[in-house]
C-alpha cells in the first residue's frame, strides 16, 4: 500500500514538472496553477504530505489587499537569512497555484528541501486549503470588498476566515487590529494572536476618502466612534455602546518621515528603518515584520532586504516607450483605487492616465465598486487627458462624466499607447483590474523594447 502511494505521489510530481515545462515552451502562460491542478488529481493528499515536510515554519497569508507584496516580504526576508523558503511568488492563491509551489519545488525523488514556506491564501478558498496547508501561522492583512459576485459581501468573507480558523486552533494569528473587521476575529477565534498596527495618521485626505466598508460593532452593532481613519475602516476606533475598542498593537512603527516622496519609518524596539514610496506598503512591511517576530524567525538582515526591496511585485511596473515614462498599476477595488488615485495626485508633473476596466472571471461581473471611488481627485491631479478602456471602458466612463470629469474612451489599447507616449504629456500612468494586468505587462514589454 505504501509503495502504490509513493508511486502515485512520484508520478504525480513528475507529470506536474513535465507540464509546466511544456506551458513555459508553448507559451501557454506561466504555469503557476496547472501543474498543481494536475498533479492533486493524480494524488489527492500530495498537499498534506508535501507540506509536512516543512522543517521550520509555514505562514498563511490572508487579506483583501496586500497580501501578495506581504508574502513577497517574508519570501525575500527568509532567503536574505540564508533559509530555503517555498512561495507561491506569481500570486495563484487559489489550491492549484499552492500544490504548484510544493510539487515545482521538489526535487527528482520527490522530496521537499525547505526551511521555510510562506503561501499567499485566496480568502474565499481558504475553508479547503488551510486544512491541507495546516499553517503554523496565519497573517490577515485586512478585510474589505472584493468581487462582489464571487465573494459576497465582507460579513460572509469573514465567516469563511472564522470557519477555517476553527480548523486550525494551535495556528498564530498576526492580525491587522486597525480594521476592526480583522481584529474582531480574535474574540470568535481560539487561535492565538498577536496585532499590528499604525497609531498615528500618515495617509493623505484622498487616501482616506472613499467606502467605509464597516463602521458598525461587530459585537453590539453600535455605530463605532473613530478618532481618525487611516483609509476604508482602518484606524482607531471604539464602540460607545459596549465598549470594544480598538487594541493596542503588539507591533507598530515610530512616525513616518516624508523626504522626496519617500516614506522613513522605525519598526519595532530594535529600531530597523525602512523606506517605502506609498505610504501603503508602510502596513505591508508592518504585518511581515510581525509575522516574522512572532514565530521567533532570524531577522538579522531584515533592515538589509527592505533597503532592496522591490515594492512592485510585478504589480507597480515602470516602462520607457518612445521616450516618455509609462507606469502600470494594478487597481481591483475601492481601496486599492483610492490608493493608486492618491499615488497620481502625488506626482505634479502633467500626466496621461488610461483607465482599463475588465469584467472577466477574475474580475467579477459587478464593476458597482467604481461607484465607491472618489474620482473627483483625479480633477485636480494635473492629467492632460484619460482615456478609458477595456471591456466595461463605457461604465468607467459613466462615472468619470458623473463627476465632470473629462475623458475619452478607445477600445484599441496598442493604438492608444503609441499615440500617448509619442504625442502625449511623456508620463503616463495605466490603471488595470485583474485580468488586464499580465496581458498588459506583455504588450508594454514588447512595446519597450
Amino acid at each position: 500500500m505504501k509503495l502504490m502511494i509513493h508511486f502515485r505521489r512520484i508520478l504525480a510530481i513528475r507529470l506536474a514538472k513535465l507540464a509546466a515545462i511544456l506551458i513555459r515552451f508553448f507559451h501557454l502562460g506561466n504555469g503557476a496553477s496547472f501543474p498543481g491542478y494536475l498533479a492533486r488529481t493524480i494524488d489527492p493528499e500530495i498537499l498534506p504530505a508535501l507540506s509536512s515536510m516543512v522543517r521550520k515554519k509555514i505562514i498563511a497569508v490572508m487579506g483583501t489587499n496586500g497580501k501578495t507584496t506581504t508574502n513577497s516580504i517574508l519570501y525575500h526576508a527568509l532567503k536574505g537569512e540564508g533559509k530555503r523558503v517555498i512561495s507561491n511568488r506569481t500570486g495563484a492563491n487559489m489550491l492549484d497555484g499552492i500544490v504548484s509551489a510544493f510539487v515545482l519545488g521538489t526535487d527528482r525523488y520527490g522530496k521537499l528541501d525547505a526551511d521555510y514556506a510562506c503561501l499567499e491564501v485566496d480568502e474565499n478558498a481558504s475553508l479547503y486549503i488551510l486544512p491541507k496547508l495546516r499553517p503554523d501561522c496565519v497573517l490577515l492583512t485586512n478585510i474589505s470588498r472584493d468581487q462582489l459576485d464571487r465573494f459576497g459581501e465582507i460579513d460572509l468573507t469573514r465567516k469563511r476566515i472564522r470557519t477555517a480558523l476553527s480548523k486550525l486552533p494551535k495556528a498564530r494569528l498576526v492580525i491587522n487590529c486597525d480594521d476592526v473587521l480583522s481584529a474582531s476575529l480574535m474574540a470568535s477565534c481560539p487561535n492565538p494572536a498577536v496585532t499590528y498596527g499604525i497609531n498615528e495618521p500618515i495617509f493623505d485626505d484622498c487616501s482616506r476618502s472613499g467606502i467605509r466598508e464597516s463602521i458598525f460593532c461587530c459585537s453590539c452593532g453600535q455605530k463605532l466612534s473613530y478618532e481618525f481613519f487611516h483609509y476604508g475602516q482602518l484606524g482607531i476606533y471604539r464602540c460607545p455602546g459596549c465598549g470594544q475598542k480598538r487594541p493596542e498593537p503588539d507591533y507598530t512603527i515610530s512616525p513616518a518621515a516624508v523626504q522626496n516622496g519617500a516614506y522613513s519609518f522605525a519598526l519595532g524596539s530594535s529600531r530597523l528603518f525602512c523606506k517605502v514610496q506609498a505610504p501603503y506598503n508602510i502596513y505591508n512591511t508592518l504585518a511581515a515584520y510581525a509575522a516574522l517576530c512572532a514565530l521567533n524567525a532570524p531577522m538579522e538582515h531584515f533592515e538589509k532586504t527592505m533597503t532592496h526591496f522591490d515594492f512592485g511585485n510585478h504589480r507597480e511596473l515602470t516602462f520607457f516607450i518612445h521616450g516618455a515614462r509609462v507606469q502600470l498599476h494594478l487597481a481591483k477595488n475601492p481601496v486599492s483605487f483610492q490608493q493608486k488615485i492618491s499615488l497620481i495626485r502625488k506626482d505634479p508633473s502633467p500626466k496621461d492616465l488610461i483607465i482599463q476596466i475588465h469584467d472577466n472571471a477574475p474580475d467579477g461581473k459587478d464593476v458597482s465598486y467604481l461607484w465607491d471611488v472618489d474620482f473627483q481627485y483625479l480633477a485636480d491631479s494635473n492629467c492632460s487627458t484619460i482615456t478609458t478602456t477595456g471591456r466595461r471602458r463605457h461604465d468607467m466612463e459613466l462615472r468619470l462624466k458623473y463627476e465632470d470629469i473629462p475623458c475619452r474612451t478607445d477600445g484599441h489599447i496598442g493604438r492608444l499607447i503609441r499615440d500617448l507616449t509619442r504625442h502625449g504629456t511623456g508620463n503616463l500612468y495605466i490603471l488595470v483590474n485583474y485580468s488586464g494586468l499580465y496581458r498588459m505587462k506583455r504588450l508594454l514589454q514588447r512595446m519597450e523594447k
